[in-house]
């Protein structure tokens, strides 16, 4: 295909090739920015449908403006092709990290879940339902930041179809099960494939298998999602319950905005909440949503007796006196005048005066020590929570950080988390200008698991063995002595070479030839006098005509101390 796209947009290689489109990254010529750009399959061009669904695309990404979402920059059509032109996000997709890294730490799938919440929150507040969030749509940069991508099936109040067409099939293993029953697509489905996307986050699995896309969508219909303390017992509960109201069946039961899992994930990694019990719906509940009918297709029996107790229950509400009436707004008052009271007479506990206590110095103390003196300063045992993380320097079983910090104030009842060291990071040094011995000699000593990977480049501007470059991990990144890190060095190593047969070669392509290996070189031009005009005359200029040492010699570098001379006229 041509190279140049609408005399603006250079194809550079290959991204990726999807269902109706193929991706390129391309430099933008006029910004000098790389971008991608989708471009839809020429035989394709004819199809309404696909044109549709990829002009949808455009337009619904175009209308988001978010810092998780991937920009659009450009729409177009050249020489037939259409085409949309976006940013080129550097990194990998959600679904390779998981399938690279397994089961995420909480801390890390929460903050992934609030970016991507976030973004979903953003696209329907522009009235767009995404309706293929999965992991594969999700692009993961080298600093963290997510970004949804392809908004091809996207679009506000559009009922999802089971069709290879819309590309639906592919996604079941995140599909809502109203999806299935053929209802009009809202909020909720997005919202639940969120759910689906924060169980795999943290389990490193999709919750449901099977041998086909309507096997999957059918344990979506009638099975609960499997709890994630099951498969993780040291989760909290708050982040079970935010899957479990996500992903709930009933979507009327879900989360009715992206805002409200937001909200509650803002939260659930906080120390107040680490008693929160799980959320549980009763069976009736959680009875999923149904179509609505026509009147006359209702079961005639049970549905004429549910009609005669809701016109009972009407019937007696209307016959209720008034007298009743003000006997309630009686209690009601009272209720209301008596709370206030013993709030503030402090009878009852819950409500009692809770000071604030300013939390105490307790950094390089024992977990033993640190508890006697937040107990001595208000706090109670139950309001403590330790854990034990890596630390810079802070000697293992001692407090180096607290939440809040050392001389802020707390309520009691808000709690405190302290963290003692259960060990040291190894802050990665920079190394170059050190023997390749000395840097593992360390490396072993604080990383035993770590991997040195060498490349050895001759020079005779440096000693043997010494580091030239290093690469892997950033100089000054903080690494776990528990984990697996790759190093990379390039060392330095003494230039040697056979010396070969230069004679007759123009002097100084012969000297950028031995200098290639590294070594030192010396010109000398040997002096004419006492020749003759015609001896003079007689030479080759500007040639080697001698080598020291000769041709043949086994010639190794030694620091500056030796060098190969070449003779020249």
């Amino acid at each position: 295909m041509n190279k140049m796209i609408s005399d603006r947009y250079m194809i550079v290689t290959s991204l990726g090739e999807g269902g109706m489109a193929d991706v390129y990254l391309a430099v933008d010529t006029i910004l000098n920015r790389e971008v991608a750009i989708k471009i839809l399959r020429g035989e394709l061009s004819s199809d309404p449908v696909t044109l549709l669904r990829f002009q949808r695309e455009a337009n619904a990404a175009s209308k988001l403006d978010h810092p998780n979402v991937v920009d659009v920059y450009d729409v177009g059509e050249s020489e037939g092709r259409h085409y949309i032109v976006m940013e080129y996000v550097r990194g990998r997709t959600l679904k390779q990290l998981i399938s690279q890294r397994g089961a995420l730490d909480k801390r890390e799938a929460v903050d992934i879940m609030m970016q991507l919440t976030s973004a979903v929150q953003h696209a329907h507040e522009n009235q767009i339902i995404h309706r293929d969030i999965k992991p594969q749509n999700v692009l993961v940069k080298d600093d963290g930041t997510v970004k949804i991508t392809d908004f091809g099936i996207a679009l506000a109040h559009d009922a999802v179809q089971l069709t290879q067409n819309d590309a639906v099939l592919g996604s079941a293993h995140y599909l809502a099960p109203e999806t299935t029953r053929g209802e009009p697509a809202s909020n909720q489905i997005d919202i639940y494939a969120l759910g689906i996307v924060f169980y795999e986050l943290l389990s490193g699995s999709v919750p449901f298998k099977g041998e086909n896309p309507v096997q999957i969508a059918m344990k979506h219909l009638r099975e609960d999602v499997p709890g994630i303390r099951d498969f993780n017992p040291t989760l909290p509960q708050t982040i079970e319950n935010i899957i479990i109201k996500a992903t709930v069946k009933n979507r009327k039961l879900r989360y009715q905005t992206a805002q409200e899992m937001l909200n509650d994930l803002k939260l659930c990694l906080m120390p107040e909440y680490a008693n929160t019990a799980k959320l549980v719906f009763s069976e009736t509940e959680a009875q999923p949503t149904v179509n609505v009918r026509e009147p006359g297709n209702y079961p005639t029996e049970s549905g004429k007796k549910k009609a005669e107790v809701v016109e009972e229950i009407v019937d007696t509400k209307k016959k209720g006196s008034k007298k009743g009436l003000w006997i309630t707004l009686g209690i009601l008052i009272a209720t209301i005048i008596t709370a206030i009271i013993l709030y503030f007479s402090g009878v009852f506990n819950f409500f009692s005066y809770d000071p604030l206590i300013p939390v105490p110095s307790i950094t390089d103390l024992t977990k033993e020590e640190a508890l006697l003196k937040l107990t001595e300063a208000g706090f109670q045992e139950s309001d403590i929570i330790f854990s034990e993380e890596l630390s810079e320097a802070t000697e293992t079983g001692h407090v180096f950080d607290s939440d809040p910090k050392e001389g802020s104030e707390v309520r009691r009842r808000d709690g405190i988390q302290v963290m003692i060291s259960k060990g040291n990071f190894y802050v990665l040094p920079d190394f170059k200008g050190k023997s390749l011995a000395e840097a593992e000699a360390e490396l072993k000593k604080a990383l035993p698991l770590a991997v040195i990977s060498k490349e050895t480049v001759a020079t005779a501007e440096n000693q043997p063995d010494e580091i030239l470059e290093q690469s892997g991990p950033k100089i000054g990144d903080k690494l776990s002595p528990e984990k697996e890190v790759t190093i990379f060095f390039k060392v330095a190593k003494a230039p040697s070479l056979t010396i070969p047969n230069l004679i007759g070669e123009e002097i100084e392509a012969a000297k950028a030839k031995l200098e290639s290996y590294g070594v030192y070189v010396v010109l000398y031009q040997r002096p004419t006098v006492g020749m003759s005009e015609e001896e003079i005359k007689a030479l080759e200029t500007g040639v080697v005509v001698e080598v020291d040492p000769p041709k043949g010699t086994e010639y190794k570098q030694d620091g500056s101390s030796n060098w190969i001379t070449l003779y020249y006229y």
